[in-house]
């Protein structure tokens, strides 16, 4: 009986080179979804900036290190069109409510 593997097999040694790598965990992926009848860029983000952003679909902070979507419309919507949502919201984001209110003592960005 031979000894059992341990260790994972490396399949760069089996791919060929026209094959392009596959993005590692934590890397961007872009992506076209619908909402609200327009095309949307949604973009997964790993949350390194360091800043505290909003979403619109909860109307609560995402802290900084905090995996996250960003999504902008895909009609030329530049850096201010951009939206930091939850991965969850942006998921339930034809299911919610349009007009969530604030909270009195909640900041207004």
């Amino acid at each position: 009986m031979s000894p059992r593997r341990n260790q994972t097999r490396s399949w760069s040694k089996h791919a060929t080179e026209n094959e392009t790598p596959a993005t590692p965990l934590g890397g961007s992926l872009r992506r076209t979804e619908s909402y609200q009848g327009e095309d949307w860029v949604v973009q997964t983000v790993a949350g390194t900036a360091g800043r505290h952003y909003r979403c619109p679909g909860c109307d609560q902070e995402i802290p900084p290190g905090v995996g996250h979507v960003v999504a902008w419309p895909s009609h030329g919507g530049g850096v201010d069109d951009r939206r930091h949502w939850h991965r969850a919201c942006w998921g339930a984001r034809e299911r919610r409510a349009s007009n969530i209110q604030r909270g009195r003592g909640a900041p207004r960005y």
